[in-house]
C-alpha cells in the first residue's frame, strides 16, 4: 500500500560547496567507518574484557577463562563468521595470556583454549548458515513484495470522481499477502470496487483472492450489470473452489452521478458516511450467501442503490477489523472509530483508523485486515466571469 510522505518545509542548513569539494574522500571514509562499525561484534568483545577484567580483579584464573566461550557464541547471533573469528581468536589470545599469568597448569590451559577453538567454530559455521537462511528469506520476501503489487495493486489518490486510500495488513509475521483481496478500478460503467474475504489462511487462500480478483477486473470492464460481474464470480469459484470454500465480499459501483449501487454476498455491511459526518451501516435488504455457495441455497444477492452525494464517503472493510479484540476481549467499535476519525481526506482518515486499530489489539493483528475507503469530493463551481466595464 501506497504511503504518503511528508516532505516538509523546514530545511537544514548545509555546508557552503567549497567546503565539502575541499575533501573528496570524505565521504567514502565516512561510509566505510559506518559500515565498519555497524559489523563490530561490540556485544561480545565487551564480555570478553568483562571475564578478563573480573579474572583479574578476583585472581581466580581458571574459574573465569571458561566463560570466555561466550563472546564467540554471542557474536554468532549478531555478525558473520569473520566477526564470530575475530572474537574468537581475541578471546583465544586473552585466555593464553592470562592462563599464564595465572599459572594455569599448562594441560588444563590447553583444554579450555581447544574447548574456546572448537566453540568458535561451531559458532562461525552457526552464523554462515544463517546469514544464508537470512538471504533466502530476503528473497521470499521480494517474491511476496512482488506478488502483492500483482494481486492487490496499489490503489492511487483519486480514481475517477473519487479520493480513495487503502490499508491493508496481513496476520503472518513475514507475509506481505494473506486472504483479503480489494480492487478499485475505473470501467466504461463507472468505478467499480470490490473488498472481500476469503475462508482460510495461507497459499489457497492467496490462490483464491487472486481467481476471485482476475474475474472481477475483466469483469468489470465487459458487463453494464453489476449482477452480471457478481456472477461471473460465483461461477467461476463454484468451478475451482471445493465445497468448504467460500468467500465472503462487497461489490460497489458508481455507475452515474449521486448514485451508488451495492452487492453483499454474505460480508460484513459497509459504512457510509453522509456528508454531515453520521455514519450508518449499509445493511443488505436480504440476506444473500457467501460467493461459491449459491448453489447450495439457489438465492442470490440483492442489487441495492444509494443516493451517494458530494462530500459522502464509503468504507469497506473485512472482519479482521470488527473481529479485532483487545486484551479484555472486547471488539474494536469501527463504526465509532470511523465517527471520530472521519475527515475530507481518505488517507488521514484511515491512517488513524489503522493506528488505533493496532492500539485497540496491543501492536499486532490476529487475522487479515483490510480497509477500503472512497470519497466524493465537490467538484468546484467554475467562477462566473465579471462584467468589463467599458
Amino acid at each position: 500500500m501506497s504511503q504518503a510522505r511528508d516532505h516538509g518545509g523546514a530545511h537544514r542548513p548545509t555546508r557552503p560547496f567549497r567546503d565539502r569539494a575541499a575533501r573528496p574522500g570524505a565521504q567514502p571514509r565516512r561510509r566505510a567507518a559506518a559500515q565498519l562499525a555497524a559489523g563490530t561484534p561490540v556485544l561480545p568483545v565487551l564480555i570478553v574484557s568483562v571475564v578478563v577484567l573480573v579474572d583479574q580483579l578476583g585472581g581466580a584464573g581458571m574459574i573465569w577463562l571458561p566463560l570466555l566461550a561466550a563472546g564467540p557464541a554471542l557474536a554468532a547471533t549478531t555478525n558473520g563468521p569473520r566477526g564470530v573469528l575475530c572474537v574468537g581468536a581475541l578471546a583465544a589470545v586473552l585466555g593464553a595470556t592470562l592462563g599464564r599469568w595465572d599459572s594455569v597448569p599448562v594441560r588444563e590451559l590447553a583444554a579450555v583454549l581447544s574447548a574456546l577453538v572448537a566453540v568458535t567454530l561451531a559458532s562461525a559455521l552457526a552464523s554462515a548458515l544463517r546469514g544464508r537462511r537470512e538471504q533466502v528469506l530476503a528473497a521470499v520476501r521480494s517474491v511476496a513484495e512482488t506478488a502483492q503489487h500483482a494481486l492487490l495493486k496499489p490503489v492511487p489518490a483519486s480514481v475517477g470522481p473519487f479520493q480513495a486510500a487503502v490499508r491493508y495488513s496481513a496476520a503472518a509475521a513475514e507475509a506481505r499477502i494473506g486472504g483479503d483481496l480489494y480492487a478499485l478500478i475505473p470501467t466504461p460503467y463507472g468505478v467499480r470496487l470490490i473488498v472481500g474475504d476469503v475462508r482460510g489462511k495461507g497459499l489457497p487462500a492467496v490462490g483464491t483472492a487472486a481467481l476471485v480478483l482476475g474475474v472481477f477486473r475483466e469483469a468489470a470492464h465487459e458487463e453494464p450489470d453489476l449482477l452480471a460481474v457478481v456472477d461471473r464470480i460465483e461461477r467461476s469459484l463454484a468451478r475451482n473452489l471445493g465445497g468448504d470454500d467460500f468467500v465472503t465480499a462487497v461489490v460497489a459501483g458508481y455507475p452515474r452521478a449521486g448514485q451508488l449501487e451495492v452487492v453483499n454476498c454474505g460480508h460484513a455491511p459497509p459504512l457510509l458516511v453522509r456528508e454531515s459526518g453520521h455514519v450508518v451501516a449499509v445493511e443488505p435488504p436480504r440476506p444473500a450467501p457467501p460467493l461459491g455457495l449459491r448453489a447450495l441455497t439457489g438465492q442470490g444477492p440483492a442489487l441495492q442503490v444509494l443516493p451517494f452525494a458530494d462530500g459522502d464517503q464509503l468504507l469497506l472493510y473485512t472482519d479482521g477489523v470488527t473481529e479485532a479484540r483487545d486484551r479484555g476481549r472486547a471488539f474494536y467499535p469501527l463504526l465509532e472509530g470511523l465517527a471520530r476519525h472521519v475527515s475530507d481526506e481518505p488517507e488521514r482518515t484511515l491512517g488513524a483508523l489503522h493506528d488505533e486499530l493496532l492500539a485497540h489489539v496491543g501492536g499486532r493483528l490476529h487475522d487479515d485486515a483490510a480497509l477500503l475507503l472512497i470519497r466524493k469530493p465537490a467538484v468546484p463551481e467554475a467562477a462566473a466571469p465579471q462584467p468589463t466595464s467599458v
